[in-house]
């Protein structure tokens, strides 16, 4: 835990010594570094057997977390939306009438 302190505090330093470089090319080197994590974490599952055999299991219940959790966010938005809109029309067909409550 003291390495990753350690690591994310000389890359806060490293920042704010070299804040008024242009550095447009850190984007890129995240973004290759993501991919190749990305790339390494796909190894280690592929090599784990508890992991690869267990995949029909787990990727079930994936589909089911995904599809519950996306349409508990679009019911929800729904209605947020539906309250804002009501809130408007209020707002607004008061201040038609000129004020008057």
């Amino acid at each position: 835990m003291l390495k990753i302190v350690m690591i994310m505090l000389c890359g806060i330093g490293t920042g704010y010594l070299l804040r008024n470089q242009k550095m447009s090319f850190i984007g890129r080197i995240i973004t290759a570094l993501i991919w190749v994590l990305l790339f390494l974490l796909g190894i280690e599952v592929g090599s784990n057997p508890s992991i690869v055999n267990g995949l029909q299991t787990l990727g079930l219940e994936a589909i089911v977390l995904t599809l519950g959790s996306s349409i508990g966010s679009a019911i929800f938005a729904w209605a947020l939306w539906r309250y804002v809109t009501a809130k408007q029309k209020d707002k607004t067909s008061v201040e038609q009438e000129g004020g008057k409550a």
